[in-house]
């Protein structure tokens, strides 16, 4: 029998049915919603790296900010205590942002480079020439640079331009055994990194209730847990989040973050909804100490397959019974949509339990199997997770898993 091939047209027919399905299902399960207009600010960023281009320090120029991250780690070894924290306070969101700098020396930075977005956004608060909006949205920036800056936090990369960038680190990041980085989904930016009401789907609540979580879990293992937020993530729904375009910068910036990860400590990450996305197409590229990768609530990983993801690492998927996002068509049509469903048996992934998750952002509350699952892979405690529906499947062939 000769096979059937689609014709182009009816290729695009499904491909706009598809992506018809995902719009219709999003705009009714609570994914989208009303959604302020932006403001943006100054393009920090380009004015922070010309100026950081045109200095010297010691006579020597300074590493270009896309250098490799040997080179950057390099060259601040090759500087005394006083030139460090010098270029730190001249050039605070460089320093805050180089991959390869000392992580102490970062947070110093980042400390700094708050402190004048702080001074700068009440600037524009107060500025009558600016409309409601802008003075608005420059008072709930201010509040949220306040918030950083409060009670010691350790921010490990800040960027406020645009709808902004950041990551926090829970833990001693450099004596860490094991570090657990949380990848979040759409609509993850400045404004959304911490939230007072459904604090665990923000990626603050996130990392704090998992870092929590895996204390308890092995209180003898020495942890840190990332709040990474720290790539451009789709706004609401629309083609960026039917599409791996911000994806793929976001793999490329998680891939970079992952490499300077202190030497010796091993990696899990923990990828939420569209964040699953990220970690997929960064999945090829991962160094060997990314020993883990788990996946909730996923619109897929852009693979059809655990093996296709081209990485050694464990990968590992769940779903709560109450996520809307099962009902996503889960295919890959002229590049629309992000492909298989990681918790499908045939995709190869390690199911495990999301017994007590509710709904779509409910995977990091306390007391619930998903949110225990998760600290236990962070910590390497394999042989305690649960797996999904009671099976041990998921835990089969995990060299060196321990029940501690």
């Amino acid at each position: 029998m000769t096979p059937t091939i689609a014709s182009p047209s009816f290729t695009v027919w499904r491909a706009l049915s598809a992506l018809a399905v995902v719009l219709v299902l999003l705009a009714t399960t609570g994914w989208t919603g009303p959604h302020r207009v932006r403001v943006a600010p100054p393009d920090s960023w380009s004015a922070a790296a010309e100026s950081w281009r045109a200095d010297r320090i010691g006579g020597r120029t300074l590493p270009d900010p896309a250098s490799p991250s040997a080179a950057v780690t390099a060259f601040f070894a090759s500087l005394t205590p006083a030139q460090r924290v010098r270029l730190a306070r001249r050039h605070p969101l460089v320093v805050g942002n180089l991959a390869g700098a000392p992580v102490i020396l970062r947070y110093l930075a980042n400390r700094q480079a708050l402190r004048r977005a702080l001074a700068a956004d009440r600037a524009r608060a107060a500025d009558r020439r600016l409309s409601a909006d802008g003075r608005q949205e420059a008072a709930r920036r201010a509040h949220r640079f306040s918030s950083l800056l409060s009670g010691g936090r350790r921010i490990l990369a800040f960027d406020p331009s645009g709808q902004g960038r950041v990551a926090e680190v829970f833990g001693d990041l450099e004596r860490a055994e094991r570090v657990s980085v949380v990848v979040p989904g759409v609509d993850t930016h400045l404004l959304t990194f911490e939230k007072t009401a459904r604090r665990y789907t923000a990626p603050y609540g996130m990392a704090k209730s998992l870092y929590a979580a895996e204390r308890e879990a092995a209180p003898g293992v020495r942890t840190a847990v990332i709040a990474w937020a720290d790539y451009t993530a789709p706004s609401g729904v629309g083609m960026d989040a039917a599409t791996g375009r911000l994806a793929v910068e976001g793999a490329a910036r998680l891939v970079s973050l992952v490499r300077v990860l202190p030497a010796g400590s091993r990696v899990s990450l923990f990828c939420h909804s569209y964040g699953s996305v990220v970690c997929g197409l960064a999945a090829r590229r991962l160094p060997g100490r990314v020993t883990d990768i788990a996946v909730a609530g996923s619109p897929g990983m852009r693979a059809e397959s655990a093996a296709a993801l081209g990485t050694r690492a464990r990968v590992w998927a769940m779903r709560g019974a109450e996520d809307w996002i099962a009902d996503v068509p889960y295919l890959d049509v002229g590049g629309l949509g992000h492909g298989a469903d990681p918790v499908a048996p045939g995709f190869g992934a390690r199911l495990l339990s999301a017994d007590g998750a509710s709904g779509h952002g409910g995977y990091f509350v306390p007391d619930t199997d998903s949110l225990r699952n998760f600290a236990k892979i962070g910590v390497g405690a394999y042989g305690r997770v649960r797996c999904a529906e009671g099976a041990s499947a998921c835990r089969s062939e995990i060299h060196g898993a321990t029940s501690a």
